[in-house]
């Protein structure tokens, strides 16, 4: 784990380019192999460390994680990420403006999956045990809370994120623990 202050832009560091061009994170290295993107990283752990799943094994099921955690890691962590937030700074927005924007972009996207998994029964976001889905919400909603937003009116997704809160991977990877913490 070799962990990059986003905000002091280290990810743009040359050394960190010359693994992933981007300067995006996370970026997963496996001895020669190097793997960027967070769901491409999650479907490589599905594919070659299949216990615990991260996916049900039904197709249906996993077409629906998959909807769920692209809502998040597709349409709302990339409006609101430090790379965007930068350039409406760069625009000329004030910082109140670039806050409500972030604030909105998460209120959207968690609105949205809230709705996905309500009728799930829990008490991860689709089942007992966690998931591909699970690992795209815990971090947004630390997301949604650095941006003010009121995360009570999602219901769901915080019995999901509860249910993390006793697992050691969820708990070391928790961005308070992370060295670039602030």
């Amino acid at each position: 784990h070799l962990p990059h202050h986003l905000r002091r832009g280290e990810q743009r560091d040359p050394a960190y380019l010359a693994i992933n061009p981007q300067g995006l994170v996370p970026t997963l290295q496996d001895g020669s192999a190097v793997i960027t993107q967070s769901l491409a990283i999650i479907e490589w752990l599905e594919e070659t460390h299949p216990e615990p799943p991260l996916l049900p094994k039904d197709p249906l099921r996993r077409a629906h994680v998959r909807a769920f955690a692209m809502a998040l890691a597709c349409d709302t962590h990339p409006v609101q990420n430090l790379k965007v937030l930068a350039r409406l700074r760069q625009f000329g927005l004030a910082e109140q403006q670039v806050t409500d924007w972030a604030a909105w972009a998460n209120r959207e996207g968690l609105a949205a999956c809230e709705t996905l998994i309500a009728d799930e029964p829990g008490p991860f976001c689709f089942g007992e045990a966690p998931g591909m889905a699970d690992l795209c919400l815990v971090p947004q909603l630390a997301n949604a809370r650095r941006f003010g937003v009121d995360v009570a009116a999602f219901p769901r997704l915080l019995t999901a994120e509860a249910a993390t809160k006793n697992i050691k991977a969820f708990a070391d990877a928790a961005p308070e623990r992370q060295p670039d913490a602030e």
